[in-house]
């Protein structure tokens, strides 16, 4: 079997030296260059596995060579070595292509999970494996609308190098979805994928979630605890609602990012950590900068590559097909059959706007399981809210009249529509219990509801 072959570039003698016996070691066969002109003609002449080159060099610049290589060697990863702090210069070089980026002084360690990284990608290239988990990122993103034909392919080529990714989107879009493929679709997938909700951590908390603590470190840490850099080692890293990070972890966040290493609390070394970042938030995060609310050093850094998510209302079209997906799910879970929608709740939910996106449609999917007679589900059993009309009892919504869908209003100026429903609806479904003596299915019939459909909201409501 014939070593695999890497090109550096790099007009200092001593970092070829060094790159040339790191990985000569690791079974590697290394070209090394100095100049842009040797670069061209050792790339005209055969194919590499892997690339380093430098950013400056005597006749040109490494954005040459990413550009060169990205034209006439797209499959070959590239990685920028850049001077130390020079963020500027790594993240152009990610944006025209690269995979990823080492400082000087090189860090040995570091390198090594690098290049492993690397020639996994080059490896699944050649042997097609891209191609197979895009479709069975298919199977999962579902919508065949233009615009999610174009949020799989966004995904493929961001899989194929390691620049942060910021994931931009509504609440209930699926951005953790996007994350999840972009990781599953890259040299990563082996390694772990660690989502991280950044607004769930207590501020007191956060640097030692995040990076970790020695024992004794402060009252309460009774033993080591790696962070959750750690625990992302050789995978990624999803920064979830990224905008509740408060300013003074912001810095610490950027710093790791770009030194790739942490310091756990009360530890004397920094700790390398080889991790991808991905971040998203529903929030306007260049508004925020402007607010000074977010470090715009840290939005550049995380935000080398944008990918919106469309909300559910700008792809009409994947409602139906979306619908038949989470009704065979709901099923799965239930062991009953699957959910029918007549076409008069097509209809409803054609015309819906769905301010919660697909998360809103899968809650109003399971309500409507419950709440229906059977599988069949009429318009009448979502529920849908509609503004200024009454809010109706449940025996109302679910007497003898099917013909219309009768909704709640929305939520007045005190509280969320959720919560405005649920409070309506425990309070008749206890005052039915009550005099019906707590017959279950005496107050199913006093409420004019399914046995089932009072089942489920005894749990969902957390009723006794």
């Amino acid at each position: 079997m014939n070593p695999q072959t890497v090109l550096v570039i790099d007009d200092e003698r001593d970092i070829r030296e060094l790159l040339t016996i790191t990985l000569g070691r690791m079974d590697l066969k290394v070209d090394a260059v100095g100049t842009v002109t040797e670069a061209r003609r050792a790339l005209a002449e055969r194919s590499y596995d892997l690339c380093f080159t430098d950013m400056r060099l005597p006749d040109g610049n490494g954005q040459e060579v990413i550009e060169l290589i990205a034209e006439t060697c797209p499959d070959t990863p590239v990685a920028m070595i850049t001077a130390y702090g020079n963020v500027d210069a790594a993240v152009n070089a990610l944006k025209a292509g690269a995979f990823d980026f080492v400082s000087k002084p090189v860090d040995i360690q570091m390198l090594r999970g690098l290049v492993r990284t690397a020639l996994r990608l080059a490896e699944e290239k050649r042997n097609g494996g891209g191609a197979a988990k895009t479709g069975d990122s298919s199977e999962r993103l579902i919508g065949n609308s233009a615009a999610m034909q174009q949020v799989r392919a966004t995904i493929a080529k961001l899989a194929r190098n390691q620049a942060p990714v910021y994931i931009a989107g509504e609440s209930g879009v699926g951005k953790e979805l996007v994350a999840r493929l972009i990781h599953e679709q890259g040299p990563r997938a082996s390694g772990p994928f660690v989502p991280v909700n950044c607004g769930a951590i207590p501020s007191e908390l956060m640097e030692s979630e995040f990076f970790g603590h020695r024992k004794g470190s402060f009252t309460g840490a009774g033993a080591d605890k790696e962070g959750l850099f750690q625990a992302a080692q050789g995978g990624t890293l999803f920064l979830d609602e990224v905008a509740e990070l408060p300013l003074h972890m912001q810095v610490k966040l950027l710093r790791a990012i770009q030194e790739k290493a942490v310091r756990p609390i009360g530890g004397r070394d920094e700790i390398p950590v080889d991790v991808r970042i991905l971040s998203a938030t529903h929030k306007n995060l260049g508004q925020l900068v402007e607010q000074g609310q977010f470090r715009q050093d840290l939005f550049y850094r995380i935000n080398v590559i944008e990918l919106r998510v469309p909300p559910l209302r700008e792809r009409r079209g994947d409602v139906p097909q979306l619908s038949a997906f989470i009704l065979q799910a709901l099923a799965g879970k239930s062991g009953e059959g699957i959910g029918q929608l007549s076409p008069a709740a097509r209809e409803a939910l054609d015309a819906y706007e769905f301010p919660g996106n697909v998360r809103e449609l899968e809650n109003i999917l399971e309500r409507a399981m419950a709440m229906c007679d059977g599988s069949n589900i009429d318009a009448v059993d979502l529920m849908l809210p509609q503004r200024g009309a009454r809010q109706p009892s449940i025996a109302e919504v679910h007497g003898a009249s099917r013909e219309a869908p009768v909704a709640p209003p929305a939520a007045g100026a005190d509280g969320g529509l959720d919560d405005y429903i649920s409070n309506i609806e425990r309070t008749a479904i206890v005052k039915a219990l009550e005099e019906s003596r707590y017959n279950k299915t005496a107050a199913a019939r006093k409420l004019g509801i399914t046995f089932r459909a009072l089942r489920y909201k005894l749990k969902k409501l957390g009723i006794d």
